[in-house]
């Protein structure tokens, strides 16, 4: 009956929809700039990937947290 009770921490959940939100994104950002120098195409192949994950995760897991 403990799980049916309302007053629960959700901090450390909200935390962790923020990290899978914005972490990988900015892996591969770095990743990106990282390799910029020695492999242009692969660098932007890396940003644009970037920016998709952020677009998706953004919405998804910005709707999940509304």
């Amino acid at each position: 009956m403990v799980a049916l009770e309302g007053n629960m921490d959700l901090g450390g959940l909200i935390l962790l929809i923020i990290i899978i939100m914005i972490g990988p994104p900015i892996v591969l950002s770095i990743l990106g700039f990282i390799i910029s120098k020695n492999n242009p195409k692969a660098a932007k192949i890396l940003y644009i990937l970037s920016g998709i994950y952020l677009l998706v995760g953004l919405g998804i897991c910005g709707s999940m947290m509304v």
